[in-house]
């Protein structure tokens, strides 16, 4: 079976992370950077959640907490996680369970960012190592310039929708142009 890969709008949409410690903490910055509302439920959670300004139930894990939510980072015992998938499941919500791709629906991979740029490498969930390791490798293959390269892009599709410009034709027409960019600079 095969993964459909996806990027998700989180932005002023509810989160739960289940799960205090360190593997949880490190999802944090990318779902806040996302916009999510992010809550946390765990008896205990490490420093680094305490001071991340979100919501946190000091409390095990209730199938209530998956009310409303929209996405859910399982990362707590591989017991707890199963509890968390069955509940998601019944609500027809994703769950990344955090190396424990049994109680997942959602794996996430390694993530570039760049100047406006987001690639993600998966192993649908069978090698995170590996997808971190191509994720270093693809990330060093990127223009220096990407932010020239996404510029162009954004100008070109303006114009392209304006001028009703054929799906078929903007690939060529955009490589011209970032071909363009650096036939300028060689002229000199």
């Amino acid at each position: 079976m095969e993964l459909f890969p996806t990027f998700l709008r989180l932005n002023g949409r509810r989160v739960l992370v289940v799960g205090g410690g360190p593997v949880a903490a490190s999802k944090l910055s990318a779902l806040l950077a996302a916009g999510a509302e992010v809550t946390v439920v765990a008896p205990e959670v490490c420093s680094t959640i305490a001071d991340a300004g979100v919501v946190v139930r000091h409390r095990g894990f209730e199938d209530a907490d998956l009310d409303g939510v929209w996405f859910v980072v399982a990362a707590a015992t591989p017991e707890v996680n199963a509890r968390v998938a069955r509940g998601a499941e019944q609500r027809q919500v994703f769950v990344n369970a955090v190396d424990d791709p049994s109680n997942a629906s959602a794996y996430l991979g390694g993530v570039i960012r760049r100047d406006g740029v987001t690639v993600a490498i998966s192993t649908d969930g069978h090698a995170p190592a590996l997808a971190g390791l191509l994720r270093e490798g693809f990330d060093a293959l990127l223009p220096a310039d990407l932010g020239r390269w996404m510029e162009t892009a954004r100008s070109i599709r303006t114009q392209w929708k304006a001028h009703g410009t054929p799906m078929a034709s903007r690939r060529p027409e955009l490589l011209e142009k970032l071909v363009d960019l650096y036939a300028a600079e060689a002229r000199r």
